[in-house]
Order: structure tokens, then C-alpha cells, then sequence
């Protein structure tokens, strides 16, 4: 009896078991129609298949199932009978395919796919498939993929002029009593979502506050968009501002765009060069900032607008609201908190701060701590009336390093510009002062047209207004008197 015991590891061991996937042979036994309805059948969407009359050939359980019908009764059946709207039989007819179409079914509105089947140039079958997915879900999608792009576009543009978007209240450099107040009230401008109207002339810095005060703001991790009004043509400054429907006019492109408003969801919007906001355009841009919404260029529905407004003007705009130039009623919607930056000419205390501290940035970091700036180079540099402001500075400050020899910046290292509207010091005035002064003149001349012209010395002499050889000349007596200037031109 003991030998007869059938333990269940012999059980396993003796018993073959099915494996999960079909062999070859069982393959083998399926016959081509068996095989062609179970590839219908494994497929998610609704399939059916009519002849050329449009009578049921082929149809799938997940499309009887999504219908409430059985697949088998439906063969037959002409497809007007089965599908409501079907255009099955009109595409038997015009042999056209008609691809990602929207069709009503049960209440909703479905994608779908009609694509002839053609043998020897005639229609003999048509395929269609219906996407088990409201076609409203479908172009939400589209939307986002959209919207995606395009920030994906704008996080690039950022990318590469991240020096420019990343200014924070510690960036703006000063010591006068006037920077100091206005980086407080930035500070406090920062705390809230009121619109913020920055003026100033060009150069001051306008830019480096608004993004100091997006850096400040609890939007600091949405995006910063910035949009010039003066450089973007007129005809287009609507359908970049507020973006465009698919069709909208002609060009347009056919996924349509979003606009400037909608990417910066979350964030703020910075319009420069507000003075130059066409006139027709400034009610639209107050509708939104009052209503908080907004339409595309050709579109029906309204979009929400979640964005803080910072603009900015080098223009006086109360005198043109004298002139009728811009709305009384925009202006004072955008001028909540005022913010004016003073010319640097009206905060001499700033103007060497700024050098100093620029100095490093434009020296790379190489021995830029250890430079100095003489008495008088100071006195002209605090003379001097900065009409391009700090944009003018930091210009002035690069050129310095270029051209500087040694670690004291003297006064012989300034533009001789510099100078002209400032009284020479009277160490200065000794013998041969003038012909040093016009010799330092004709190789900052000679330079800067060179390096105009891209080192082409026969172009650069057409710029000074003088001869190849005249040129030459001139070059080679300011290599013979100081023969360390070589490495100034491009040669």
C-alpha cells in the first residue's frame, strides 16, 4: 500500500499543464476569418465594416457594447439602419476618406475615422472606427498640448536672456536717499497685485525694478512676460496680446496661438513702451484689467485672466493725455503705484557705486577687485551728465576695462567724450595737453571704426571718411609711439 501513495509533488510532476500562449500549431488551426474577427474584436474603438452599398459586413463587440447591440445581429443591416448620422455610404460613394471627423452618437460628440478600401482603383469595402471619447475631451487636450508649446516657446526665449529676467531688489545698486526710498516702495509693491506704473527716461532701469518686483511677489515662480508694444507692428499687437482662434485671418496659424495674457496665467505681464499702445487697443487692455477676462482674436468664449499688470513708459503720459494720445481712464488704472526712477544725472552718489559694482561683471571676474579709480578720473565720471543713464554707464564701464593698462582707471583711460562738457583739471593743462588730446581722439576714431567695420581697414577708413593709406598711416605713428596698443584693434 505504501507504494500506491500519489504525493501531490508527483501529481505536478506527471501533469502537463496549458501553457498561457497559443503554440503554432493551434495558431495554424485558426482559420484567416476567425483571425480577422478577433483582431476586430481586441481592438478598443468601435469598428464596423459595409460594402459598397453600405451594408454591414464586419462589426466589433466593443462597438456593440458601447451601443447596447449584439455584433452578430447587425451584419447585414444597411448602416443607416444601425448608426445614426453615418456617412459610411457616402464615402462608398465618393471614394474620399474622411479622417479624425466629429460625429454625434448617444449624445455625444465622437471622433471618427471613414477610409475606403480600394482593389484595382474601386471602392470595394470602407472601414470606420469611432474613438470611445468625447471629441470635447479630444480638443481640451489639443488645447493643453497647445498651451504646452507654446510656454515651452516662451521658457526658452526666458532661457536665453536669463540675466535680464532674474533682477531681484538686491540687484538695484545705489546708496542715494532716492533709491533707497523707491527700493522700499518696490519692496511694498511687491506685497500686493495692484497695477504698477514705472516711468523714468530710457535707460534708468525700469525693467530691473518690474522684475525685482515680480521676484518679490508670491507669483515669483510663474512666468515673467514681457511684451514691447513698440516693437511689435500694430496689426499684431491684438492677436499677440490676447492670441487667435483657428481661421482667425488670413496666415494664422491653423492650431491657432495662445496669447501673451494667457501664458502668463499665474504671473505677471510686463508692458514696456506703454506710451506706444496703439489708441485702439488701450480700451481693450482697461476691459480686461477691470473684468478680469478676455477673448481671443475670432473667438466666442471668454478666458479667464489671472496675471499681474506692470507697465512701463520713458514718454511723459499726462501730457498725452492732454494731447488725446492715451486714455484718462487706462492711465489711471495702470498708475496705482507710481514708481519714477530719477536720471542718474539727479544721483551723482550712484554713479560710482554702479561703476564699482559693475566693474567685476565686466572684467569677469579677473582682477577686478584689486582696480581703483583716481581723484580726477572720479571728477569726471561724477561730471559727466549720463544722458543714456545706466545703460550709458555700464557701456562706459566695459570700455574702461578694455582699454585699461594697469590697476588705477586715470582719467587717460575715460572716453575722451567724457571730458567735453567738463572743465579740464588744471594738472592737465600742461605742455602739449592739446596734442595729447587730439591723439587720444583719433585712436578712440580709429577703434571704434574698426572694430565697425569688423577689422576690414579698407572698410573702416570709408567710415572715418579718409583714405586706405591715409589710414595706415595713422595706425602705424600710434603703434611707433605706444606699441602696446596692437592688441586694441582687430587686425
Amino acid at each position: 500500500m505504501k507504494g500506491e501513495v500519489n504525493t501531490g509533488r508527483e501529481t505536478n510532476r506527471n501533469t502537463k499543464i496549458k501553457p498561457a500562449v497559443s503554440t503554432q500549431s493551434e495558431v495554424e488551426q485558426i482559420s484567416e476569418q476567425e483571425m480577422y474577427r478577433l483582431i476586430l474584436d481586441s481592438i478598443h474603438n468601435g469598428v464596423m465594416v459595409t460594402d459598397v452599398q453600405g451594408y454591414v459586413t464586419h462589426f466589433n463587440k466593443p462597438y456593440g457594447q458601447f451601443l447596447g447591440v449584439k455584433p452578430e445581429a447587425q451584419i447585414g443591416r444597411h448602416c443607416t439602419d444601425v448608426i445614426e448620422n453615418t456617412r459610411m455610404h457616402i464615402v462608398a460613394r465618393t471614394g474620399r476618406a474622411e479622417i479624425n471627423q466629429s460625429h454625434g452618437i448617444k449624445g455625444q460628440k465622437m471622433v471618427v475615422q471613414r477610409i475606403p478600401i480600394k482593389r484595382n482603383g474601386r471602392v470595394i469595402a470602407v472601414f470606420g472606427q469611432v474613438m470611445f471619447k468625447d471629441v470635447r475631451d479630444v480638443n481640451k487636450l489639443a488645447r493643453k498640448l497647445s498651451l504646452l508649446e507654446s510656454k515651452v516657446q516662451l521658457y526658452e526665449e526666458e532661457l536665453t536672456s536669463l540675466r535680464s529676467t532674474r533682477y531681484t531688489l538686491d540687484s538695484i545698486i545705489g546708496t542715494s536717499e532716492r533709491i533707497l526710498a523707491l527700493k522700499k516702495e518696490a519692496a511694498r509693491a511687491a506685497a500686493g497685485d495692484l497695477p504698477v506704473l514705472i516711468t523714468g527716461e530710457s535707460g534708468t532701469g525700469k525693467e530691473l525694478f518690474a522684475q525685482a518686483i515680480h521676484s518679490s511677489s508670491r507669483r515669483r515662480t510663474k512666468p515673467f512676460v514681457r511684451i514691447n508694444c513698440a516693437a511689435i507692428p500694430r496689426d499684431l499687437l491684438e492677436s499677440e496680446l490676447f492670441g487667435y482662434e483657428t481661421g482667425a485671418f488670413t496666415g494664422a496659424r491653423s492650431e491657432g496661438k495662445h496669447g501673451k495674457f494667457e501664458l502668463a496665467r499665474g504671473g505677471t505681464v510686463f508692458l514696456d513702451e506703454i506710451g506706444d499702445l496703439p489708441l485702439e487697443m488701450q480700451p481693450k487692455l482697461l476691459r480686461v484689467l477691470e473684468e478680469k477676462e478676455f477673448e481671443r482674436v475670432g473667438g466666442t468664449s471668454m478666458i479667464k485672466a489671472d496675471f499681474r499688470l506692470l507697465a512701463a513708459s520713458n514718454q511723459d503720459l499726462e501730457q498725452m493725455l492732454t494731447k488725446g494720445s492715451f486714455r484718462k481712464d487706462l492711465y489711471y488704472r495702470l498708475n496705482v503705484i507710481p514708481i519714477h526712477i530719477p536720471p542718474l544725472r539727479e544721483r551723482q552718489e550712484d554713479i560710482l557705486a554702479l561703476i564699482r559694482h559693475y566693474l567685476p561683471l565686466a572684467n569677469d571676474g579677473g582682477q577686478a577687485d584689486k582696480l581703483s579709480i583716481e581723484k580726477r578720473a572720479e571728477r569726471v565720471l561724477l561730471k559727466y551728465n549720463w544722458p543714456g543713464n545706466v545703460r550709458e554707464l555700464f557701456n562706459v564701464t566695459d570700455r574702461i576695462v578694455h582699454y585699461l593698462e594697469g590697476e588705477v582707471i586715470t582719467i587717460k583711460a575715460l572716453p575722451i567724450y567724457l571730458s567735453r562738457n567738463s572743465s579740464p583739471e588744471p594738472n592737465d593743462l600742461g605742455h602739449g595737453f592739446l596734442r595729447e588730446a587730439v591723439a587720444k581722439a583719433e585712436w578712440e576714431a580709429i577703434t571704434y571704426a574698426l572694430d565697425m567695420a569688423g577689422g576690414i581697414k579698407s572698410d573702416a577708413a570709408r567710415l572715418l571718411g579718409i583714405h586706405r593709406t591715409l589710414l595706415y598711416k595713422k595706425i602705424n605713428k600710434h603703434l611707433k609711439a605706444s606699441p602696446d596698443k596692437a592688441d586694441q584693434i582687430s587686425t
